[in-house]
Order: C-alpha cells, then sequence, then structure tokens
C-alpha cells in the first residue's frame, strides 16, 4: 500500500507494474481515474520521446534533428511532470477526505469544516486540469513526430497520441466531475471553459496525429 492511501512513505511511482495494477484494482477509492489519466499521459510522453531518437542521426531524417533533439527533452519533462502527478492527484483526493472529517459540533466548526471542503475540491481540480495541459502538450509533439519522424515508428508515434488523449480525456472528466461539488460559479465556469478548450483542441491533434502517420 502506498502514501496515498495509508500515509506511509511509499509512492505510487515506486511501484512495480503489477503493484502498481493490484492498488488500482483494490476496494480502495485512490488511486483511481486522475493517477492513470496521469501515467496514459506520461507513456504517451514516452513513447513520444522513443519515436524522436529513433529519428535522430537518421541520414533520411537529418533535416529534423534538432527538432526531433528538442521534442525528446521536451518528452522527458513532460513525463517526469505527469509521472509526478499520479501521486499528487491520489493525495488530493485524501485531502477531500479529510476535510469532511473536520469536526462540526459548532458553528465555526462547520463553517471551517465547509471551507476546507471547497479549497481540497478545487485542489482536486486544478491538479487533473494540469494533467489535461500536459497531455496537450504531449499531443502537440505527437503530431510532429508522426508527420516527421522515423517511418519505422509512425505506429509507436500513433500509440503515443491515442494515449495522451485519453488521458486528457480522462484528467478533463476529472476536472468536471470535481466542479459539480464547487459553489464558486466563477471558477467553475473559468475551469471548465479552460477544459472543453482542452478536450476540443486534443482530438483536433490526435486526429492530425493519426493522418500524418497515415500519410506515410
Amino acid at each position: 500500500m502506498t502514501d496515498a492511501t495509508n500515509g506511509t512513505d511509499n509512492r505510487l511511482v515506486d511501484l512495480t507494474l503489477t503493484g502498481f495494477t493490484d492498488v488500482l484494482a483494490s476496494h480502495e477509492p485512490a488511486p483511481g481515474g486522475g493517477s492513470v489519466a496521469a501515467l496514459a499521459g506520461a507513456l504517451g510522453a514516452a513513447l513520444a520521446a522513443m519515436v524522436a531518437r529513433l529519428t535522430v542521426d537518421r541520414e533520411r531524417y537529418i533535416d529534423h534533428h534538432d527538432t526531433m533533439t528538442d521534442i525528446a527533452a521536451c518528452a522527458d519533462e513532460l513525463r517526469a511532470e505527469l509521472l509526478a502527478q499520479i501521486d499528487v492527484d491520489t493525495a488530493a483526493y485524501i485531502e477531500v477526505i479529510a476535510a469532511y472529517r473536520l469536526p462540526r459540533a459548532d458553528e465555526a466548526q462547520k463553517a471551517a469544516r465547509a471551507a476546507a471542503i471547497q479549497a481540497a475540491f478545487q485542489h482536486a481540480a486544478n491538479i487533473p486540469l494540469a494533467v489535461a495541459q500536459a497531455c496537450a502538450k504531449v499531443l502537440e509533439l505527437t503530431v510532429t513526430v508522426c508527420r516527421h519522424g522515423n517511418r519505422n515508428a509512425s505506429s509507436d508515434g500513433v500509440v503515443a497520441a491515442l494515449m495522451a488523449q485519453a488521458a486528457l480525456e480522462g484528467a478533463v472528466r476529472n476536472v468536471r466531475i470535481n466542479l459539480t461539488s464547487i459553489k464558486d460559479a466563477r471558477y467553475c465556469a473559468e475551469m471548465a471553459q479552460q477544459a472543453d478548450a482542452l478536450s476540443a483542441r486534443g482530438r483536433q491533434m490526435l486526429a492530425e496525429a493519426i493522418a500524418a502517420a497515415d500519410a506515410a
């Protein structure tokens, strides 16, 4: 078990694949879809980096050497960011639960509890939005690797795009479900607008990546 579920010092990202999926499949409510979305995005970033590195220094793709070198570095940064969000997302869920468990014996405690719950839900919504934003950046990279990357790895580029898009959509849905518990209408409207824009852009970039790979 990890710190996300019982407060130990272990991290989800340090588990084996088997260990992570065992925790995920358990009766515990966390980790859940938010952490999985972050993981999917990290996998997409890793594949994008792989395709870029399979392109660098190949004579056929020499014109794209610098671009692919930059993509590999950027994808590595995004992968690290998204891996970190796996534990951050799960910890945010735990914060929501902790807020609900605050005492409410008098009016002062009730008010403090209500404020803590709202703050926790906003934090829980901000995290998947950041994941979606990072996944959109990954998708941008996949469009380029599918268009100019090593043709022998075009299917890998498409899988990278599919993973990033699935991650983006999953993160957006986590944003939206948290917004249903937030009372600040202005905040909700702004977050929903950003989520909708990311979702639309993600679908567009996925289509572009697939079209580029198919045109090879």
